[in-house]
């Protein structure tokens, strides 16, 4: 089971209000903010694409570049004996450290997803 939408590229996480009564969904992967609600799992699906839809009309309107989500770049803080041991390995290896932590993360997610 699932609790994200996508379309058009951009994905949201599902919550459920339980309060009101309500799902309520929040765009992730990008720096804008964006949510929308629905009372039905159908309305939430419509107000996601309308929420989107008009996000990148106004973005249009405004030449303003709408958000990628994930461009790909992400910042890490490290303990620096680890930062030494990668930056070696790397060398050794005759990569770049982020071709290297590209490299470990991939095989992380394969084994995870395998």
């Amino acid at each position: 089971m699932s609790n994200l939408l996508e379309y058009n590229g951009y994905h949201a996480q599902i919550e459920v209000d339980v309060e009101d009564h309500i799902f309520v969904g929040t765009v992730i992967g990008i720096q804008d903010s964006l949510s929308f609600h629905g009372r039905t799992l159908d309305e939430l699906e419509e107000m996601f694409k309308q929420s989107i839809d008009n996000y990148l009309e106004v973005c249009k309107k405004m030449n303003k570049e709408p958000d990628k989500e994930y461009k790909g770049s992400f910042n890490v803080r490290i303990d620096p004996s680890l930062h030494r041991q990668i930056d070696i390995e790397a060398h050794q290896e005759k990569i770049s450290l982020n071709a290297l932590i590209e490299k470990i993360l991939r095989e992380h997610f394969e084994n995870v997803c395998a």
